[in-house]
């Protein structure tokens, strides 16, 4: 599905295929020979997602870019089932497997291998080559690896990149649930008026 947002209608090379029940919403734009699976979801809410030349998004994956961050996914990529990313970059050829998450303001480097539901966190910066393992997660710039039971270490290089202020733009000493509902509700609200494409 094609779907018109702010004004912003998605692009698709001619030689790209796009999946009947995938969903392309806003200002996108698909490369040539890349493949957006069935059940993908690829919205541009205020930014722009850009997808390079023969990259491949698997079931259910879902892209999104918001108000404050853009999503660029490289050429020769492999976006696996179910896994999220969202206003990051994601240079050429990496690999996100199922499950696998990264955050905003993250960067992916070349080649890269981002396992089995493991975690590429925000503004996080993952060098050219790297490898975060099954369930493991990255986190710093440069990125730190972390098993997931590491909690404490993981939450003191995390803390100071500031979640609330990257990703709804609340100072966190004033961020709670009501103001980010809030900030949401108004630019999720923008939807209204989308239009699909025929």
């Amino acid at each position: 599905m094609i779907v018109t947002h702010n004004g912003k209608t998605p692009r698709v090379d001619s030689t790209a295929y796009v999946a009947p029940n995938a969903m392309l919403c806003g200002d996108v734009s698909v490369g040539p020979r890349s493949r957006i699976m069935f059940g993908a979801q690829i919205v541009a809410e205020g930014g722009s997602i850009s997808i390079g030349a023969e990259s491949i998004v698997m079931e259910n994956a879902v892209l999104r870019a918001t108000p404050r961050h853009d999503l660029s996914l490289g050429d020769n990529c492999v976006i696996g089932p179910n896994a999220h990313l969202a206003g990051c970059t994601i240079e050429n050829e990496v690999f996100v497997a199922t499950g696998a998450s990264v955050f905003h303001a993250a960067r992916v480097g070349k080649g890269s291998e981002v396992r089995i539901n493991a975690v590429v966190h925000l503004r996080t910066h993952l060098a050219p080559g790297a490898t975060v393992p099954i369930g493991w997660v990255a986190v710093g710039d440069p990125a730190q690896l972390f098993p997931a039971d590491r909690h404490e270490e993981i939450w003191a290089v995390q803390k100071p990149l500031d979640f609330p202020m990257t990703v709804y733009g609340i100072e966190r000493a004033e961020a709670d649930m009501v103001k980010i509902t809030h900030n949401m509700a108004d630019w999720l609200g923008s939807h209204a008026t989308d239009r699909e494409e025929t």
